[in-house]
């Protein structure tokens, strides 16, 4: 049975300019969902990354659906989880917990987006030599 709405959040440092409230918000919207997005950021709330086991469990607690995980806690995470999709576990990072049946279950969605996109936008791009910039949780999906 569909919900008639969503709570999920984002945590992570210094997130305040984020886009993801508005992005998810309104994709929400136009496929009929209802759904509030809120950010954590641990810099406002004076948190260390360790924290986020604590965050977890709370927004877990108080209802949440899921949360996204972004720097510096998509490693630090993976400690605090119930279970550990395959990609995520090969990974070593979590992007994406959903809560489901009172446990934390963390995914990783950097790679399959990531792939999605650069086909779509570059389709007949050669892939025998690349340049990546960045070597953080995403970078090192992506590569």
């Amino acid at each position: 049975m569909a919900k008639d709405s969503y709570l999920v959040g984002l945590i992570g440092s210094g997130i305040g300019p984020s886009f993801s409230p508005a992005l998810h918000e309104r994709e929400a919207d136009r496929q009929g969902l209802r759904l509030l997005y809120r950010l954590i950021d641990i810099d406002r709330l004076g948190l260390p990354p360790e924290a986020v086991g604590d965050l977890l469990r709370s927004a877990r607690d108080l209802g949440f659906d899921g949360l996204n995980i972004t720097h510096p806690c998509k490693q630090v995470v993976l400690e605090h989880l119930d279970d550990l999709a395959p990609q995520a576990a090969a990974l070593g990072a979590v992007n994406t917990v959903v809560f489901e049946d009172g446990r934390a279950i963390g995914h990783n969605t950097d790679v399959t987006g990531f792939a999605a996109s650069f086909a779509r936008g570059l389709p007949d791009a050669p892939l025998e030599r690349v340049v990546q910039l960045g070597t953080g949780g995403a970078g090192a999906a992506v590569a």
